[in-house]
């Protein structure tokens, strides 16, 4: 009885001594891995090296405990991103590999001119191109998103589109490069795109300015 009760002293001085030496470690001489690289993947050299300051003024210090939501809100905030991963690559890097948005049209918004980006965000002019389809009218960005998923979900080609034309009432036209002009109702705008699709790619039509699909049930020609 008595060596147990020496054994368990033996064993409690031990543990002591052991859990003494860990926590009188000085913290100061325990070195966390620093963020030495930042390295973007998916944007121009001059856009990665804007995010890149962006970011180096948070003043990232340690890979392990950086704040996630501080670098996607900065992120987050430059337009061309559509969306993005963050990765570790230890011991001390950080790598973002970036989707950059669509240039899907032109749009003037308060007397400038932008470019509507596939993630919903404006750009500024120098990144216009004359090939863009043109928007006129005042839709809501949300509005051409709209317009433009079911566009994609057609027959029709995106490529072959000069201009939209926006009305209040949220109708929609369209012209095409080859100068035609399609007439849309607010109703069944697939079936509506897929038949101007049809009529379109139909040998029985020449000189045709006009495709007019507002009328249910039917379809009017003008020359």
């Amino acid at each position: 009885m008595h060596q147990q009760k020496s054994k368990k002293i033996l064993l409690y001085i031990f543990l002591f001594m052991l859990v003494g030496s860990i926590t009188n470690i000085s913290l100061n001489n325990i070195k966390f891995n620093k963020i030495k690289n930042i390295k973007i993947l998916g944007l121009k050299n001059n856009e990665t090296q804007i995010l890149l300051q962006d970011l180096k003024s948070l003043n990232l210090k340690n890979i392990y405990f950086i704040n996630a939501n501080e670098i996607r809100k900065i992120i987050n905030s430059n337009n061309l991103v559509e969306k993005f991963e963050i990765f570790k690559i230890y011991p001390s890097t950080l790598f973002i590999e970036i989707e950059q948005t669509n240039f899907l049209a032109r749009i003037n918004k308060n007397g400038k001119l932008f470019v509507v980006g596939s993630n919903g965000k404006l750009l500024g002019e120098k990144y216009s191109n004359n090939n863009l389809p043109y928007i006129f009218g005042k839709p809501e960005i949300e509005d051409f998103l709209y317009f433009k998923n079911i566009l994609d979900m057609s027959k029709l080609s995106y490529q072959e589109i000069k201009n939209f034309y926006f009305f209040p009432s949220k109708r929609w036209d369209i012209e095409l490069k080859n100068n035609i002009i399609l007439k849309l109702s607010k109703e069944d705008l697939k079936e509506k795109l897929d038949e101007a699709f049809e009529i379109l790619n139909s040998k029985n039509i020449s000189n045709i300015k006009i495709v007019d699909l507002r009328v249910k049930n039917q379809i009017i020609l003008n020359d």
